[in-house]
Order: C-alpha cells, then sequence, then structure tokens
C-alpha cells in the first residue's frame, strides 16, 4: 500500500435517499480512479460495492461497503451507503467515524424525505459536505429548484460551484464557476474532456451565478468579504482557499452536478473532493472519557499520540471469520498486536489486518492515525467499542442506534435447525445493532424485531442462503410500547428469610409521565439522610431498567417515564445488591399497574408521490388508515403529499398504492414518534397481541 501523508488522506461517505445515484457514483469514482477497469451497474447486478446477493437481486444497496482509491496523489477512503430507511443505522455508524461526506440529490426529486433524515444525521456529527445534484440527464431534472429546495427544507447556505451545460436539450457537460470555463465530455465512457472558454452566449448566466456564489461567501466569511469588496475579479485559488475554509466549518457547502449513469461530472466532483474536504488533520481532537476517573480526554491525530480506534461495524466472512471495521484516531496498529477494549475491559489481539474493497480483502501490516481498515482476530468487540492502549485508555462516545419498529416470531423448521438458527441470529444480531432477538417466555416464541418489512425480509432471506438455516416465520407486528398517564408513589420491599443470611431491600420511588417524550426512562436520586447506602443506588436503577423493558398491558418495553428515588430503609446484614435490585424491579412493576398504563404505537412521517390525477383516490385510502396530512405540494402534474400514519396502518401499502395509481405511485416513509393508540384498537391488543407464526421460508 502506497505510503500517503494524513493532509493527503479523504475519508468520505456518499449518503442520500434512496434511488439517488450513491452506488453508481461510486462505481464511476472508482472507474475513474483506476480501481476498477470496467464499469458496474446497479441495474445490472454488476455493481462492485452491492456485492451482496440481496442487493443483486433487488437492485438497492444493503449494507455499507467500504474501498480506498487515488486521486491525484490523494487517498480517498470511501463509504457508500444505503438509501432505504430500514438501513439508517449503516448510515449512522458510518457519518460518526467518516470526515466528509457527498450528499446526492435526484436532480428530478430535490430534496426528499431520506434527504432530510441523512442530512440532519451529518449535522448531528458535524461532518462537512459537498452537494451533488445527480441525473441532470433525465427529463424534468431542475438543478436551480434542487439548490432552493436545500435552502428551504435544509437550512442550509449553499451555492453552485458548477451549472449544467445542455446541448439541443442533452446533458453534455458542465461549466466551472470558478475558473470560468466549460467542461464538455467527448466520448461515452466519458473519459476525453475538452476544456474550453465559456461560450458567449451564455457568458451573462456564468457572471450572474459566478456572483451569487461570492456573495453566499462574502456573507460567511469576513475576510473575504474586505477582498469581494476591494476587487471584483478574484483567482481562483482564493475561491477555493474560502470554499474549503467554510465547508470545514460546516457554513457553506458547494454545489455539483452530474449524470453519473451518463459517466459526466465525476472527475470534478473528485477534484472538488480533495480540495474542499477535510483531511484527518483538519479535524479537532477526538474527545473520549476515561473509564477510571471518568474525565474527558482528547487525543490528536497523531502516529505519536496512544492508540485509539473506534469498532463502527462488525460483519461475518465465511472463510475468516468476524471482520471488525476500525477507525483509527490516533498511534498505529499492527497485525498480531495486543489491544485493549476499553469499553469491555478485557484485552484482544489483532491477528490480520485488512484494507477493504467491498467483500474483498488486502492484507496490510499496519495502519496509521486518521485511516480506516479491518482486523481479524477480535472476539469480545462489538459495534461502538473503543480499543486502545492499556496504560492509555479511553472510552469514545458511542453511536446512536434506532429501536426496532417491527416484529415477527420465527421458530426452526427442524429439531436440527434449532442451533443453526440461534447461532446465525445472534451473527446478524452482532453485525445490526438495530436488529434484535428476543424470546417471549410467556408464548415461548423467539421474536426477532428490524426497522421495517424491507429489513426483516433481508434477514431472514440471509439465513437461508447464507446460513442454510430453514425456519417458520409470524406476519410482521408492531413493535409497540407501553407508558404511563398518572404520577404515583410505589413501594417495593424484597424480602426472604431462610433461616441463615437472608434479603432485605426496600425502596419508595415516584413515577410520572415525562414532560418531553422520546427521552425513555430517566431515573433520579433524591434519597436523603442515607436512607439507602449509596452503594445500593446503581443497584436500584439496574432493577428499574430491567423491570422497563416488560410492560404490564401487552408486554412491551415501557419508555417516557421519569422515576424519582425518594425514600427506603435497608438491613445492616440481610441487604445486598440482589435485594435491592428486586426491590426497584417490584417497586417499578407495582407502580405501573396504578399509574394508568397506556399503550403507545409507532408513527411513521411518510411522503407519497403521485400522479395529479389519482389524488382523490389516494386521499381517499389515507382516510381510512388514521392518517394526519400535513402538506399537499403540486410541482407539473406531481403532487405530494406529507403525512404521518401508524404503522400498523401501512403493511402492504406498496401493493395498494399501486393498484391506486396504475403503478406510477410511490412512497417513502421514517420512524417519527409514537403516539397512544386510540380506545377501540387498544382493546383489541390486549386482548389477542400474539405474533403467531404463519408461514415458511
Amino acid at each position: 500500500m502506497v505510503k500517503v501523508s494524513l493532509g493527503k488522506i479523504r475519508n468520505i461517505g456518499l449518503i442520500a435517499h434512496i434511488d439517488a445515484g450513491k452506488t453508481t457514483t461510486t462505481e464511476r469514482i472508482l472507474f475513474y480512479t483506476g480501481k476498477t477497469y470496467k464499469l458496474g451497474e446497479v441495474d445490472e447486478g454488476t455493481a462492485t460495492m452491492d456485492w451482496m446477493i440481496q442487493e443483486k437481486t433487488r437492485g438497492i444497496t444493503i449494507t455499507s461497503a467500504c474501498t480506498t482509491c487515488f486521486w491525484k496523489e490523494y487517498r480517498i477512503n470511501i463509504i457508500d451507503t444505503p438509501g432505504h430507511v430500514d438501513f439508517t443505522i449503516e448510515v449512522e455508524r458510518s457519518l460518526k467515524v467518516l470526515d466528509g461526506a457527498i450528499v446526492v440529490f435526484c436532480g428530478v426529486g430535490g430534496v426528499e424525505p431520506q434527504s432530510e433524515t441523512v442530512w440532519r444525521q451529518a449535522d448531528r456529527y458535524g461532518v462537512s459536505r459537498l452537494a451533488y445534484v445527480n441525473k441532470m440527464d433525465r427529463e424534468g431534472a431542475d438543478f436551480f429548484n434542487t439548490i432552493e429546495m436545500m435552502r428551504k427544507n435544509l437550512g442550509a447556505n449553499v451555492a453552485a460551484v458548477q451549472l449544467p451545460y445542455f446541448e439541443d436539450s442533452e446533458f453534455k457537460g458542465v461549466f466551472d464557476l470558478i475558473e470560468e470555463k466549460l467542461i464538455v465530455y467527448k466520448d461515452v465512457l466519458g473519459k476525453e474532456m475538452e476544456i474550453k472558454e465559456v461560450p458567449s452566449k451564455f457568458k451573462d448566466d456564468v457572471d450572474k451565478y459566478r456572483k451569487i456564489l461570492l456573495e453566499k461567501l462574502a456573507e460567511a466569511d469576513e475576510e473575504f468579504l474586505k477582498i469581494f469588496l476591494d476587487s471584483p475579479n478574484i483567482e481562483s485559488f482564493r475561491i477555493k482557499q474560502v470554499i474549503r475554509r467554510l465547508t470545514l466549518k460546516n457554513s457553506f457547502v458547494p454545489v455539483l452536478c452530474g449524470s453519473s449513469l451518463r459517466n459526466k461530472g465525476i472527475q470534478p466532483l473528485l477534484d472538488a473532493i480533495v480540495e474542499f474536504l477535510p483531511s484527518p488533520l483538519d479535524l479537532p481532537p477526538i474527545k473520549g472519557m476515561h473509564p477510571q476517573t471518568q474525565e474527558y480526554e482528547e487525543r490528536e491525530t497523531d502516529v505519536e499520540a496512544p492508540f485509539c480506534a473506534l469498532c463502527f461495524k462488525v460483519a461475518t466472512d465465511p472463510y475468516v471469520g468476524k471482520i471488525h471495521y476500525l477507525r483509527v484516531y490516533s498511534g498505529t496498529l499492527s497485525a498480531d498486536q495486543l489491544v485493549y477494549n476499553a469499553t469491555k475491559r478485557v484485552k484482544e489481539r489483532i491477528i490480520k489486518l485488512l484494507r477493504m474493497h467491498a467483500n474483498h480483502q488486502e492484507m496490510i501490516e499496519r495502519v496509521e492515525s486518521g485511516d480506516i481498515a479491518a482486523a481479524v482476530g477480535l472476539r469480545e468487540t462489538q459495534t461502538g467499542d473503543t480499543l486502545c492502549d492499556e496504560s492509555d485508555p479511553i472510552i469514545i462516545e458511542r453511536m446512536h442506534f434506532p429501536e426496532p419498529v417491527l416484529s415477527q416470531a420465527i421458530e426452526p423448521k427442524t429439531k436440527q435447525d434449532q442451533e443453526r438458527l440461534t447461532i446465525a441470529l445472534k451473527k446478524l444480531e452482532e453485525e445490526d445493532p438495530s436488529f434484535r432477538v428476543n424470546y417471549n417466555s410467556e408464548t415461548g416464541q423467539m421474536i426477532i424485531s428490524g426497522m421495517g418489512q424491507l429489513h426483516l425480509e433481508i434477514m431472514i432471506d440471509r439465513l437461508l442462503r447464507e446460513f442454510n438455516v430453514e425456519a417458520n416465520v409470524g406476519q410482521p407486528q408492531v413493535s409497540y410500547r407501553e407508558s404511563i398517564r398518572k404520577k404515583v408513589i410505589s413501594t417495593g420491599k424484597f424480602v426472604q428469610q431462610t433461616g441463615g443470611k437472608g434479603q432485605y431491600g426496600h425502596v419508595v420511588i415516584e413515577m410520572a409521565p415525562q414532560e418531553v417524550k422520546g427521552q425513555g426512562i430517566t431515573i433520579e436520586d433524591r434519597i436523603k439522610g442515607g436512607a439507602i447506602p449509596k452503594e445500593f443506588i446503581p443497584a436500584i436503577k439496574r432493577g428499574i431498567l430491567e423491570a422497563s423493558r416488560n410492560g404490564i398491558v401487552i408486554g412491551f418495553p415501557v419508555i417516557d417515564v421519569r422515576v424519582t428515588l425518594l425514600d427506603g430503609s435497608y438491613h445492616e446484614v440481610d441487604s445486598s445488591e440482589f435485594s435491592f435490585q428486586m426491590a426497584g424491579a417490584i417497586a417499578f412493576q407495582e407502580g405501573l399497574k396504578k399509574a394508568d398504563p397506556i399503550i403507545l404505537e409507532p408513527i411513521m412521517e411518510m411522503e407519497i408521490i403521485v400522479p395529479e390525477e389519482y389524488l382523490g383516490q389516494v386521499i381517499g385510502d389515507l382516510n381510512s388508515r388514521r392518517v394526519k396530512i400535513v402538506a399537499i405540494s403540486r410541482r407539473a402534474n406531481i403532487s405530494q403529499i406529507k403525512a404521518y400514519i401508524p404503522l400498523g396502518e401501512t403493511f402492504n401499502y406498496a401493493t395498494i398504492l399501486r393498484s391506486l395509481t396504475q403503478g406510477r405511485g410511490s412512497y417513502t416513509m421514517e420512524p417519527s414518534y409514537y403516539a397512544e393508540v386510540p380506545s377501540n384498537i387498544s382493546e383489541k391488543l390486549i386482548l389477542g397481541y400474539s405474533p403467531v407464526l404463519s408461514r415458511k421460508i
């Protein structure tokens, strides 16, 4: 592997709404950088980055794939992420470790629902980004409308650094507003480019949008404002300097355009990646917490600093076993090195280090600060764990994992499949933190939970194809939650006398609904006067959290409850952590019974695109599904409906929408919040909720 200085490394990801063209764009990047010698196509199942059989057959990206390529002496580590909301965990964990991102927008669809989601995720992790408006060859593509949508819907400070160039309504190239040049593509593969002066008939447009670009930069940067006011003729290198400076500060997003499928616009995009997006040296030191002192620490991006890395993904390879993807923040890591998992507080040995190219592996001897690689040999490490030197431990903040919203019962088809099913589900759960496996003791069933129907379908398909496990599965069921309406005081007492040392735990708690929804279970300690020794408080909290996993109405997890520890008592001999853990659990369960418990259902934010002539039928159907329509907008002959819909009303909606619109309608949705279930539906759930097994795989 070629040695590259830290300043010439770019760790980037491609993020977007589904079908905006992320994977196609990645395939072109690999082709023009010489990493591949043949253009892969998503629709033909030949895309390098979509290597899973499920990705090839469905034509969508399911798992984030890593690769490395070189452009003008720069190493670019790329993560291609899924666009479907069911696999949003892949975007989440990728953005956690990336320095920059290319947000791909469809020139026809503009800013779509998942575009907003990934943009907010990038905001949360402070990831610098470029915007790339793809599919400019498509009928109805509108570059300027997409930019306006970015300003309005995303609140982004954006401006074009390129304009699309058309000849006889055919997309042929781009105008470079910084250099004031025209780039025209001469061949089908897009390798032959001609850089020309801007034709006179387009000069006014180029001048107009170049001035808009300079004004946007001047508004965001005082230093550049002085230059802009002093002279209207600003050198291109100064413009690039300020774009880079503002992009690194996340106060400006340059917008480029192209058509990845038609092989136009990729080389200028690569130039923008190395010119505007950050290197590891441009980022602030990574922050973490010392596992013993609980004090915050920082690690500089330096090969001489103590080793520190975050495991952001776990995958299973049929030949080498588990592969752990690592982002190294400081120090160096070598093959056959002993490392310390500060999260689990165990030692691990790295057997091999790999440079990944989708599912292909290249052996490397070491990886340094600022780079991304994969490791083989780790046994206890999971997604989100921190690896470091044992002498200088640090724990990097874990990433956020979304809660599953859909469940299915699953059981092995034969006794021979029993063990294989358990092992396979454990591996899938390790790979995907948004996929959960639980055992329902009341029904004796194993329950799998995920982010949506497609997510669970993919997991079931993988069981059959990868692990050769046959199983019976139930119909998808909504993953409900439970909560409370009233504030109550509850007492939990756990007393056992067996003749010898007994058990004694006594705690009084207050339970109340959370004022702000979405906070889960919070626990505050207000016990005064040493009624309960401090060393038993963590055990009480554990007991409460354990009890919250199963509500008392239909057995789903309890959320949005504020618990305050008020009082209690202890026995000098018989009290123990176990007795107070049990007392906490009893107090919580008893409190639920008195606090007017309710069932909550997940509400999805939905966006439906339909031809205008079918708008009436679609709205009529939505009104029968407990839907709250919040906006209807029109563009050309297309209507866009934004609505909130209970997840339980969405099953098989794709088939119904196709029927209502003669196959011309489409929709996307993502989890938004939990709301109380209406009383008539709540009664039905209490009487008969059970994820019954009904079909086979």
